[in-house]
């Protein structure tokens, strides 16, 4: 797996699809809506709803290409689809600290799906990349911004 490469489960992909369409239907046509309403308040060199609306349409744009390039780089997996027994897109693997004897479950999910908070971490990121393709009772080490995590993996299950 190239670092460059973008993986995308298919729900993530439909509702990145969603998202886009929304943008360009929907968004553009209120944010079109606004940009005639602001210029009918006369004097665009000092009109703030028109440059407010401007900008808003900048960030949508941008959001709407930032989507469709993702969609056109990203290779689609089925979500759970590289289960079995090593840990794959869709795996929630059970984790012992080796320092702390702390055990918890992450989630391994694609980029744009990763929630950290929530234990729900990218393929990509260190630690995803340490775990991905291993099995139960491998040891791992990943770098963290504490330094050096070594974790075994002490459970695996696929969502």
């Amino acid at each position: 797996m190239s670092h460059d490469e973008i993986i995308l489960t298919a729900s993530t992909k439909k509702q990145k699809e969603e998202e886009l369409l929304y943008l360009k239907t929907v968004k553009r046509a209120e944010n079109t809506e606004a940009i005639k309403k602001a210029r009918e308040y006369g004097d665009l060199s000092e009109n703030f709803e028109y440059h407010a609306a401007k900008q808003s349409q900048a960030i949508l744009n941008g959001r709407i290409k930032e989507l469709e390039a993702l969609l056109d780089r990203a290779r689609i997996v089925e979500d759970g689809s590289e289960g079995g027994l090593t840990v794959g897109l869709g795996s929630i693997v059970e984790v012992r600290d080796l320092e702390t004897e702390d055990e918890w479950e992450y989630t391994i999910v694609d980029a744009s799906s990763a929630d950290p908070i929530n234990d729900r971490i990218s393929y990509a990121s260190p630690v995803g990349q340490a775990l991905m393709r291993r099995v139960v009772g491998d040891v791992v080490e990943a770098p963290i911004p504490d330094g050096t995590a070594r974790y075994e993996i002490i459970g695996l299950r696929h969502s």
